[in-house]
């Protein structure tokens, strides 16, 4: 990696510079490290069975293709949906499911769950792999072509971009696009022409329609090109690319949801809202005020306030051993940073920091702009009461990687040093295999997978992923006799599994599989269902994410 470096024209020379590469043999490890990020995607894809919400996002991408319509999950924006279900747009597929008073099942899935899963999820991995080309060229032109290899070096191994890019959910996407928009402001600020204009414009739709949580990153966007007009501010044409690039950002938003319109109106103590291809939706209200609206793109005010009621009033999470019932503590997601961001991301990340490598950064003020997106994701991330998993603050490893790229411009200066990061690159990717291809349970190594279930749960650790390996326990075990606790929307019959189903508060006797989710209690309404076998220790695991006992062998 330290061959890699900028040519003479574009970056100051030192003694410590290396001679220019060539076009082609700069290129090479990047193509040879995205090429590990995909093939690492496959092997997650055809060993993870469904995650609880996959099927959600399927029906929802599916009636969005075929009818229109925006209803199921409104909290999530259309974008992510279209892209992961595209090869399905005119297949033929039948998915049906059953709601719950909290969650659902699927009763019918044809074609089966895993033919869905090589039909949606590699849209996902082409997604990941954009990310990995944005972060490589986003590090090239801030420090050099060795940083950006360090930084692509860790992105592709590490084990939550690859699981959560690699299952047919919107949290990737969201990811991609508030990394872009930070990254695109930036080539605008370089280069403020009407194309640059249209193509951030085009990037601020595309983040309003991939997640929710957006909203403040566009109006941070939108912030950094009026200041850094600042100076023109006095003439009325310094406005013009701000309002031009939010114009056709709401232009693509609206796009996104097919030009819909909705009629609202409130009176007589109850909203009544219409939306395009659904029922109409009644809830009541202690308003007043007698109104009627034409909401473009309704559905995304729908989901805006589904967010904030569940933000209000907080999901049950389970954290350090303990049950919150109205969302996790303040301290949550600096925690899950500890225990599922890898040491050595995290290691170079700090060091990168404490060595100021914005001191050898070619564009100090470029960077600073980029890291401000994380940091005002971080700052919401931090007051959020919806605390299920680290794949909601997914957005923030981009940032991270590229501050933990930044080491090199230190340790290029010499060959010791070199050789140091390069075997902490080293020890980054065997710590990611180590768990390969159960990336979705991945722990650092502060933790021991038998334990990671007392700590965190849901989408942390059990999310559903595990019935492909729990098969092919039965198949090795055909002896044995199985009970199952299971976490997940997919019936485990249509995946093959035989186990018989483990009631909750109904000691058994026997082997018994238990997902992590399930024994700690967080996804279940009696939250002590399973706590019974607690006195029980684990005699294995399944995917890293289901525990097996065997309660006829008292502890």
């Amino acid at each position: 990696m330290g061959g890699m470096n900028e040519s003479p024209a574009t970056l100051p020379t030192s003694a410590n510079d290396a001679p220019t590469p060539t076009r082609l043999t700069r290129f090479w490890i990047p193509v040879v490290l995205l090429a590990c990020f995909a093939a690492q995607s496959l092997w997650f894809i055809g060993t993870q069975s469904l995650t609880y919400d996959e099927p959600g996002h399927i029906i929802a991408g599916l009636e969005a293709w075929q009818h229109g319509r925006f209803e199921m999950w409104t909290d999530h924006p259309p974008l992510g949906r279209f892209w992961l279900t595209l090869p399905l747009a005119r297949a033929d597929v039948h998915i049906e499911h059953q709601d719950y008073p909290r969650g659902y099942q699927v009763t019918v899935m044809q074609p089966g769950p895993e033919w869905l899963a090589w039909h949606t999820r590699p849209m996902n991995s082409l997604l990941g792999v954009a990310l990995g080309v944005t972060l490589w060229f986003a590090a090239r032109r801030l420090f050099s072509v060795g940083a950006a290899n360090v930084a692509l070096a860790l992105f592709a191994f590490t084990p939550s971009l690859i699981a959560n890019f690699s299952v047919t959910t919107t949290d990737g996407i969201g990811a991609l696009f508030v990394f872009l928009a930070a990254n695109q402001v930036v080539l605008w600020k370089r280069n403020p022409t009407r194309r640059q204009t249209a193509l951030l414009g085009l990037v601020l739709g595309g983040l309003l329609l991939a997640k929710l949580y957006t909203l403040p990153e566009m109006l941070l966007a939108l912030l950094f090109m009026l200041v850094i007009h600042r100076h023109n501010y006095k003439k009325a044409s310094a406005f013009l690319p701000a309002l031009a690039a939010l114009m056709i950002a709401l232009l693509t938003w609206w796009a996104g949801y097919l030009f819909h319109v909705s009629h609202l109106k409130v009176g007589d103590g109850q909203v009544v809202a219409t939306f395009p291809n659904r029922d109409t939706k009644t809830w009541a209200t202690k308003a007043t005020t007698h109104l009627e609206l034409l909401v473009p793109a309704g559905e995304y005010v729908e989901g805006l306030r589904e967010v904030a009621f569940s933000n209000r009033h907080g999901r049950p999470t389970w954290f350090l051993g303990s049950i919150y019932r109205s969302g996790g503590p303040r301290l949550y997601y600096p925690v899950v940073i500890l225990l599922k961001w890898p040491v050595v991301l995290l290691m170079l990340f700090f060091a990168s920091l404490l060595g100021r490598m914005w001191k050898t950064c070619r564009a100090p003020n470029d960077l600073l702009i980029v890291c401000s997106f994380g940091l005002l994701f971080l700052v919401f991330a931090l007051q959020s009461r919806f605390a299920i998993g680290e794949r909601h603050i997914l957005p923030l490893y981009p940032f991270a990687l590229l501050i933990a790229g930044g080491i090199w411009q230190k340790a290029r200066q010499s060959r010791p040093a070199m050789v140091v990061v390069i075997l902490w690159l080293c020890l980054n990717a065997a710590d990611a295999l180590r768990c390969a291809p159960d990336y979705l349970a991945y722990f650092n190594i502060a933790v021991r997978p038998q334990n990671a279930w007392q700590l965190l749960t849901d989408s942390n650790l059990d999310w559903g992923q595990g019935l492909i390996a729990l098969r092919r326990y039965e198949q090795q075990h055909p002896e044995e006799t199985l009970h199952l606790a299971y976490f997940g929307s997919v019936p485990p019959e249509m995946y093959g599994i035989k186990a018989k189903l483990l009631p909750p508060e109904v000691p058994v006797v026997g082997k018994l599989v238990v997902g992590a989710s399930c024994l700690s209690g967080q996804v279940l309404l009696e939250r002590d269902s399973y706590w019974w076998l607690w006195k029980y220790a684990p005699v294995g695991m399944v995917d890293r994410s289901m525990l097996v006992f065997n309660t006829a062998k008292a502890e």
